[in-house]
């Protein structure tokens, strides 16, 4: 496979401007990563940082995380956001600490079977905590390789089987440098290649970039949409969760009426959570944080 001519300046690039993140320093543990590969997922690294840290200090390994209810990583989860992550976090610790002695997998395949673990989150882990040659595709590497290669301002809304192709061409054959490229392109994307302001005049490889040079094209496919928040089921799932993680016990149907007013969407949100092994409905008709582990489908 020949070198690419993007290889030197992106490494290069970033060998002095990555940022010192503790799931990327030589110490860091290979749970320390897969926690923050789970929690970075549609979540900005400032809010992960605070998070990131609390969650390792209560549970510094996977045996310790198997070792308490779902209930309570759903607690600790906070408001992160999209907090059935948190019970997919729970669910991979019990598989690592039954399965593998309570050491994350270093393999692809046996990290892609650990419940609610995903192709990108196993193929991050197995590269950056573990120095294998993957690919790495997230929403920063994946525009990073829309404008350099492919001269379009931004790829397609789901990611395709070229990108995947095109990714892998530009992969380097030794693996070390392999997982520094993935989270090299990944940096440079995050702090450059961003989405709405790219820096290029900052960029190591703005006189490769094909999209640069052909002199910044517009994006001309589907309307990429904004996700709003305010009103949403999903702003009504998290009120609710505030209810139940604050609480000390069960909660009852009044607590939750008095988080959100409008009785038919709260009902749908709240039946959503159950559904979901969020909330777990009482006999006597409380509802609480579960104790017993949802089951998860193998993820695609």
């Amino acid at each position: 496979m020949p070198k690419s001519p993007l290889h030197t300046p992106v490494l290069a690039w970033y060998a002095t401007n990555a940022r010192d993140l503790p799931w990327r320093r030589p110490d860091a543990s290979p749970w320390s990563v897969l926690v923050s590969e789970v929690m970075l997922q549609q979540t900005p690294v400032s809010r992960v940082l605070p998070a990131h840290a609390a969650w390792l200090g209560r549970w510094p390994t996977p045996s310790a995380q198997a070792a308490a209810e779902p209930g309570e990583a759903v607690r600790q989860w906070g408001r992160l956001g999209y907090p059935r992550r948190a019970l997919r976090l729970h669910a991979a610790a019990t598989t690592i600490s039954r399965r593998h002695g309570g050491d994350v997998p270093a393999d692809y395949d046996e990290l892609r079977d650990l419940p609610g673990i995903g192709d990108y989150t196993a193929a991050a882990v197995a590269s950056f905590a573990f120095g294998r040659r993957h690919v790495v595709l997230d929403t920063n590497v994946r525009r990073v390789f829309a404008r350099a290669v492919g001269g379009v301002q931004y790829p397609p809304t789901a990611t395709t089987a070229a990108e995947r192709r095109t990714a892998l061409t530009l992969l380097p054959d030794e693996p070390e440098t392999a997982a520094r490229w993935a989270v090299a392109t990944m940096e440079l994307g995050a702090l450059v290649c961003t989405a709405a302001g790219p820096r290029c005049a900052d960029c190591p490889i703005r006189r490769q970039c094909a999209w640069r040079l052909a002199g910044k094209p517009a994006y001309d496919g589907p309307p990429r949409r904004r996700q709003s928040y305010d009103g949403t089921d999903r702003q009504c799932r998290g009120r609710l969760l505030r209810v139940l993680r604050e609480a000390s016990g069960p909660v009852s149907r009044s607590d939750l009426d008095a988080a959100w007013s409008a009785a038919p969407q709260r009902e749908r949100a709240l039946d959503t959570l159950v559904a979901d092994g969020l909330v777990e409905p009482l006999a006597d008709g409380t509802f609480r944080l579960p104790v017993s582990a949802p089951v998860f489908p193998p993820t695609s």
